[in-house]
């Protein structure tokens, strides 16, 4: 009987302890739990926290990271001054417009015309655009730029001030557009030339003289803008975006420009690079080659879309003189132009890869410019400087 107790009073305490464990081991388990939850939630917290600081620091502005020194001169004006400069926002002075509002002539107080852009878009989207020119052109700073003088934000009035460029958008010289206030120029080869080398400057500096780098955007013909003596700048910053500081990367953002203009790769996936530019620099080479807009569906079937019409050309000799704009008239040399469209067909590259900096494009161009330097109806460019034989060339002598 003892020996009988005996065992049943070990396996009581054996059991108590078989319990007592399996509540400690449960017990750590919780708190383990707990513990996981806590410092899951903490860390999630803090991530939205972040997300928020994040996107409050773009809100405040997309290029507060730019390592520019911003130039002192931007000037403020009132609304009254500038309905005063454009006599009350006549029609008569009415030179551009767009999906942002219309663009108007002006002269200041002092006698300086200036080009005035009244932006009516309401909503969102147009104060964004409206911010991000004020912010960038305050930055950003070269003679290949459209420069901003000033801007007006009064009450509901947003206008911005710019320099004035007596002949107009690119584009209106290529091809009659409806109700233009410029009066279209023939433009010969050499001007076609050095407009070409002007506005690829003008993206050289935004995506490789810039830290973090610039993209445009929206880089078309109507945004190349000609003074009176036909030197191109580029305009209209509205959809500029920062670009990724790393080589290989790229912005995710909503997909905006221009059709025709617009990047595959950016149009299908919304993935934003400076190869997005490059491409669209490319179809406004192939206007100056061939005087034709980048999308006319009224054109004989195949011919609709620049592009994949003019390619096939481009890539042979003997089939380049095919393309070419009837308004030159011949007046060109083939060496140039088989240089020109090599170069526009590696910037329309399908693969945002094989597209070349526009470094390289730059430096392309420049010897081509040179050459004319001398004889240009238009004006000297003494600022060019003939560099060696850039990368591109390279590549469109061994492919040519």
């Amino acid at each position: 009987m003892d020996e009988d107790e005996g065992y049943r009073r070990k396996a009581r305490i054996a059991l108590v302890a078989m319990v007592l464990i399996a509540s400690l081991a449960v017990f750590a388990l919780f708190v383990a739990f707990a513990y996981y939850c806590y410092i899951r939630n903490k860390v999630s917290k803090r991530r939205k926290s972040q997300k928020v600081e994040d996107a409050n620091v773009n809100e405040k502005s997309d290029f507060a990271n730019l390592q520019i020194v911003a130039e002192d001169g931007l000037r403020v004006f009132t609304f009254k001054q500038l309905h005063s400069a454009t006599g009350g926002f006549s029609k008569s002075n009415v030179i551009g417009h767009g999906g942002f509002g219309l663009v108007y002539r002006g002269v200041l107080n002092d006698g300086r015309k200036v080009a005035i852009k009244f932006m009516d878009q309401a909503g969102k989207q147009g104060e964004e655009e409206f911010k991000v020119e004020v912010e960038l052109l305050t930055r950003l700073h070269s003679p290949y730029l459209l420069a901003l003088l000033g801007y007006c934000s009064d009450s509901n009035h947003k206008l911005l001030v710019y320099e004035f460029m007596a002949n107009g958008g690119l584009q209106e010289h290529l091809y009659p557009i409806s109700n233009s206030n410029v009066t279209p120029m023939k433009l010969d080869w050499e001007t076609r030339l050095r407009i070409a080398l002007e506005a690829a400057k003008g993206l050289e500096y935004l995506h490789e003289h810039v830290s973090p780098p610039v993209i445009h955007r929206d880089f078309k013909s109507s945004n190349i803008l000609l003074d009176k003596k036909f030197h191109a700048k580029v305009s209209d910053f509205g959809l500029a975006k920062i670009g990724p500081d790393g080589a290989g990367g790229h912005v995710s953002t909503r997909v905006l420009g221009t059709q025709g203009y617009v990047a595959p790769e950016y149009a299908l996936t919304g993935h934003l690079t400076t190869k997005s530019d490059v491409y669209s620099y490319g179809v406004v080479l192939l206007e100056l080659l061939t005087g034709r807009v980048p999308v006319d569906m009224k054109r004989p079937p195949g011919e609709g879309v620049l592009v994949s019409w003019a390619l096939p050309l481009l890539t042979d000799r003997e089939k380049v003189v095919e393309i070419m704009d009837p308004a030159l008239e011949g007046q060109y040399s083939m060496k140039e132009v088989i240089q020109v469209a090599a170069i526009a067909v590696m910037c329309v590259q399908p693969e945002a890869d094989y597209r070349p900096l526009m470094a390289d494009v730059v430096q392309s161009l420049v010897p081509l410019v040179k050459t004319h330097r001398s004889t240009s109806k238009v004006g000297s460019c003494s600022s060019f400087h003939s560099p060696k034989l850039s990368p591109v060339q390279h590549s469109v002598n061994a492919n040519m």
